[in-house]
């Protein structure tokens, strides 16, 4: 029996460590019961944190099924493209400039879910964004962050089709 516990505990001790070089777990569901806060010193604390050898990183700020809030920081660096079949994505630029990329037919498409990506977008329309600009891009569309001249960091929020 002391062997099956010993087991049992190295193995989520093995799991937790596992999951924290991948990067902290997302924060619990937010109460539906009272407002939730996230303290800028936290947001702040949690974008030094990031890893800096990838083009795009975030951290989760809150969670309200079916929405969540994100921050991210996209380096500038090649970028992919996505499509959102069942979501709009709402953009606020937080810090940076860049060039958003939509419309046109995804590059090397490949599928996870309702979700589509791909390594570039073919024709589309090029829109530049500067801090403090909002950006919607509907369902179904194609869109990639491109021309990237320094860190952008933005909030993105899923917005899901309604029925």
């Amino acid at each position: 029996m002391r062997v099956l516990t010993t087991s049992a505990v190295l193995f989520l001790l093995a799991g937790s460590l596992a999951g924290q070089q991948r990067g902290a777990a997302p924060p619990a569901q937010t109460d539906r019961t009272k407002a939730s806060h996230m303290m800028a010193a936290d947001l702040s604390a949690a974008l030094a944190k990031l890893p800096t050898d990838r083009p795009v990183s975030s951290v989760r700020v809150f969670t309200l099924a079916p929405y969540a809030v994100n921050v991210e920081r996209r380096l500038a660096q090649p970028q992919g493209a996505s499509l959102h079949e069942a979501q709009a994505e709402l953009f606020y630029i937080i810090d940076g400039s860049a060039t958003l990329l939509t419309g046109g037919k995804l590059v090397g498409e490949t599928r996870n879910g309702t979700n589509l990506s791909g390594k570039a977008i073919e024709g589309g329309t090029a829109q530049k964004f500067n801090k403090g600009d909002f950006l919607v891009v509907p369902s179904g569309v194609a869109h990639q962050i491109i021309d990237i001249q320094s860190p952008v960091v933005l909030m993105s929020l899923y917005l899901p089709n309604t029925p």
